[in-house]
């Protein structure tokens, strides 16, 4: 394979869960043990274990999970009128048996923090006062934290993630893939859009009734980072940003399908104030391992650029679509995993013919340590070289729970599975 980031193949990846198979093997509440209804053939690392624990709930984006193992997922559509569904499993034997949804704006975001739940709309971030078990106190009430944020219906989730002094950390993509004029090939130069959008702004946490012009903008050059996290162990930003689109539309004098295919990558960044990752001015291409000159801007696949861009820790192949980010900090996963980051990945690779799946990359002292690799795989149910039938399930969102479970959320069919070791 030519492709500059290598793709290992994870030994044993035959975990597979079957319907009533008794495979959790993490710390119980109570002396019952969950029946995982996985009615999927999710694979994982040998020694790991996956539970369906709730589907058919619409579609799910990000979650957070609370102190004593409840549930929060925003959903990207309203569902029943509501956009974020709360579960819970009263008696504490492993199953949910408790759903409730509240809220009427649908979104992507959603974070406890503080003794707050915070969540997001397309256009804002807000947030529900917890009581000591961490229940939402008013849940008909929530407090505005900022809004009017820019919304133009495409790339519009508005991903957040905040630090420990109380700064909230705010994606906003762009709705223009690439910062062209309109039906041209063109770029705009400069691109206007950078002045509200492709970035991730920076706004106060615990300050009320916020507007776009109360934040700072953080980091540009970021078209659309739905992947969102603070890293509290470098006490630093990282994004997992969605690369742009086609090249060969436009510029086929260059550039080829098969270049749009594979190009550019999917790219992870530690960001700091200021920073700028170059968005729409070049691409990172993960073959040749440069920034690269987009083609509104002059470029034709030869031509290096962004001298002044940061580069990327890590890249990964074309259209996967990073949807979360997650650095593990648990007890329960074996000892290569902590500190590490999972990435749930929700589109596909052309070039790898493999997609839907949540990724892990190791860190050491704050670093990516080594290549990334596949840890849960086939969430699709079908083989996508040889597609046969309709994609099943599309990783989303990314939790971790009290004892060091991982939560992903589907945003596909609404379904939320726990892994266990």
């Amino acid at each position: 394979m030519k492709n500059a980031i290598s793709f290992p193949l994870i030994k044993s990846l035959s975990m597979i869960v079957l319907l009533g198979a008794l495979t959790t093997q993490c710390k119980q509440k109570s002396p019952k043990k969950a029946e995982p209804i996985n009615d999927t053939n999710i694979e994982v690392p040998d020694g790991f274990s996956v539970e369906l624990m709730a589907k058919d709930l619409g579609n799910l984006r990000h979650m957070t999970v609370s102190k004593n193992g409840e549930i929060y997922v925003n959903r990207s559509k309203l569902k029943d009128e509501k956009g974020i569904i709360h579960l819970r499993d009263t008696d504490n034997d492993g199953k949910i048996d408790m759903e409730q949804s509240f809220g009427n704006l649908p979104g992507t975001g959603i974070l406890i923090k503080n003794d707050y739940l915070y969540t997001s709309s397309n256009s804002g971030v807000y947030r529900y006062k917890l009581n000591e078990k961490e229940e939402i106190i008013d849940i008909e009430n929530p407090e505005n934290i900022v809004d009017g944020l820019a919304d133009k219906g495409r790339d519009n989730a508005k991903s957040f993630t905040m630090d420990d002094d109380a700064n909230l950390y705010v994606t906003i993509g762009s709705w223009n893939d690439s910062c062209r004029e309109e039906g041209t090939g063109n770029g705009i130069m400069p691109c206007a859009i950078l002045d509200s959008a492709g970035g991730i702004w920076q706004f106060k946490a615990n300050k009320l009734n916020q507007t776009f012009a109360d934040g700072k903008r953080y980091a540009t050059g970021v078209k659309n980072a739905v992947a969102i996290a603070w890293n509290y162990k470098t006490n630093s930003l990282f994004a997992a940003v969605h690369g742009r689109g086609a090249f060969h539309d436009f510029y086929p004098d260059h550039y080829t399908a098969k270049h749009s295919a594979e190009l550019p990558a999917e790219t992870l960044y530690e960001l700091h104030d200021g920073d700028d990752a170059g968005w729409p001015y070049i691409y990172y291409d993960q073959f040749k391992k440069k920034k690269m000159l987009a083609p509104e801007y002059g470029g034709d696949g030869a031509i290096t650029a962004g001298e002044n861009a940061i580069d990327p820790i890590m890249a990964f192949p074309a259209h996967l679509a990073p949807n979360d980010l997650l650095f593990y900090t648990g007890n329960m996963f074996p000892e290569k995993y902590k500190h590490g980051a999972f990435v749930a990945f929700h589109g596909q690779s052309p070039e790898l013919k493999k997609g839907y799946f949540v990724a892990f990359v190791p860190f050491k002292d704050g670093e990516p340590n080594g290549n990334w690799e596949v840890f849960a795989d086939n969430f699709s149910g079908i083989d996508l070289a040889n597609p046969s039938g309709p994609i099943e399930h599309r990783p989303c969102g990314l939790a971790q729970g009290p004892d060091g479970e991982l939560y992903v959320s589907d945003d596909l069919n609404g379904s939320i599975y726990k892994i266990t070791y």
